[in-house]
């Protein structure tokens, strides 16, 4: 139920929209190309499986989860209003 001047499910459409901006946003970011033998952030080899399976891919998975764990608080998961405007 929407309320107001808009109409039933827009606030749905509004979720969708969002999901669907951050899995492109997440594509767009994907590596493609020609991988690295070595990672350019520490030197280590990189994993022939892990080429074959991320083409396009410059770290090691130890450097790439440093990367990655910033992340992971960019969401707030929780239900309060109140969170959402800190």
């Amino acid at each position: 139920m929407a309320g107001g001047w808009t109409r039933d499910g827009a606030v749905q459409d509004q979720i969708d929209d969002t999901v669907a901006d951050a899995v492109l946003a997440a594509r767009a970011s994907m590596p493609s190309g020609e991988s690295e033998p070595f990672c350019t952030v520490c030197g280590d080899d990189i994993p022939m499986g892990r080429r074959r399976a991320m083409p396009g891919v410059r770290t090691c998975v130890t450097c790439q989860n440093g990367r990655d764990r910033p992340l992971a608080s960019v969401f707030n998961r929780r239900g309060s209003k109140d969170s959402q405007l800190r």
